[in-house]
């Protein structure tokens, strides 16, 4: 249905290999010369996950900037040639935290440097799991676990890499709705809720990691009580909260309301937004049956922040990378891919960062 895709990544080939991820030790992250280990964070700062992110000071982003993503890497290749204009647009994206995809290349070497260079930079990292079996239904962004021992098999790395180092982790994009709409065949849908609980369970008994569940977006699954009972089934009673928008355009008002209503179905479970690419909302018209890939006209949304004037919505986050395809659409390379064009139109439509206030209705 229009509005339900969310756009993900096909492949991982863009995340640094471990020679490339060892380097974003050495890069921005300043402080100690302490060796990385698994050493607890630094005294005097308390662990970002040591309490839920809407308790945090206001006006705080405790993410991590990776001095090392595409857009920053951009940034440097337009100020090399002398393209102020074009660097200028890029930096609102370049400056500005986003999550981190981990991979299935290494995944506890990937979670450990990641985590790594965030706490010596005194910020947490923001990491998404994105490797449940049949992902996708085989679309753009197919792929996953081989099966649901592989998968856990890869979670154990991914666990094993966070460690006791501050973590916010958006957990499998489209899983859950996927099983809704009906794209995953049936016979898949018990063992991924299993995987899914197993998963929320594993990484809950973490010291200093935040867990938030995916459960699309507004247009996606439109009857909120059968969201709250696919959520229910997943385990979201032991997960700090909810996820919405990732890789989408839905209107951060929209999402507010939808996940209000949400979350009174869950025991008033807190959730996050993924702003990275809404600042206009969706494309309009719904005869385009892609209107969620690769949208033209599209701008970044509200910067990363936990401060959101909602007490049920602890951040606003950039999951999708901005600039990052949705996939082989409307000009676009594979899924997940750089594609800096599409990138400075998000910027160059993104208006100042604005109050949303609360959701109402």
């Amino acid at each position: 249905m229009p509005g339900s895709r969310t756009g993900l990544p096909r492949v991982f080939a863009r995340l640094a290999p471990a020679a490339g991820l060892a380097l974003l030790l050495l890069c921005g992250c300043g402080g100690s010369s302490e060796p990385a280990g698994d050493r607890e964070p630094a005294k005097g700062r308390e662990p970002a996950a040591d309490k839920p992110l809407g308790q945090r000071p206001k006006a705080v982003v405790p993410y991590w900037v990776n001095p090392q993503g595409n857009a920053a890497q951009q940034l440097a290749r337009y100020r090399a040639a002398g393209r102020a204009g074009a660097a200028e647009l890029i930096e609102r994206i370049a400056r500005q935290p986003v999550a981190e995809w981990i991979g299935v290349d290494d995944p506890r070497g990937q979670a450990h440097a990641f985590t790594t260079a965030a706490i010596k930079a005194d910020r947490d990292a923001l990491l998404v799991l994105y490797n449940i079996p049949h992902r996708d239904c085989g679309q753009y962004s197919k792929g996953g676990a081989a099966d649901g021992d592989a998968y856990r098999a890869w979670l154990d790395q991914v666990a094993a890499g966070i460690g006791n180092r501050p973590a916010t982790v958006i957990l499998e994009p489209d899983a859950l709705p996927h099983v809704e709409d009906g794209c995953t065949p049936h016979r898949y849908h018990e063992e991924r809720y299993a995987l899914l609980a197993e998963a929320i369970s594993k990484l809950a008994e973490l010291p200093y990691t935040k867990v938030y569940l995916d459960a699309g977006n507004p247009r996606w699954i439109t009857k909120v009580s059968r969201m709250a009972k696919a959520l229910q089934r997943a385990g979201i009673e032991q997960a700090d909260g909810f996820a919405l928008n990732t890789s989408n355009y839905q209107t951060t008002r929209d999402n507010m309301v939808y996940g209000r209503k949400l979350s009174a179905l869950v025991g008033g479970k807190h959730f996050v937004i993924d702003t990275g690419r809404n600042g206009r909302g969706p494309a309009p018209g719904a005869d385009d049956p892609q209107a969620w890939c690769n949208p033209q006209g599209r701008a970044l949304g509200e910067p990363p922040t936990t401060e959101t004037d909602d007490e049920l919505v602890d951040a606003y986050l950039w999951v999708k990378r901005p600039g990052e395809s949705d996939g082989p659409c409307k000009g676009g390379p594979q899924a997940g891919e750089w594609w800096p064009e599409y990138a400075l139109e998000l910027a160059r439509n993104a208006q100042p960062a604005r109050r949303t206030g609360p959701a109402v209705g």
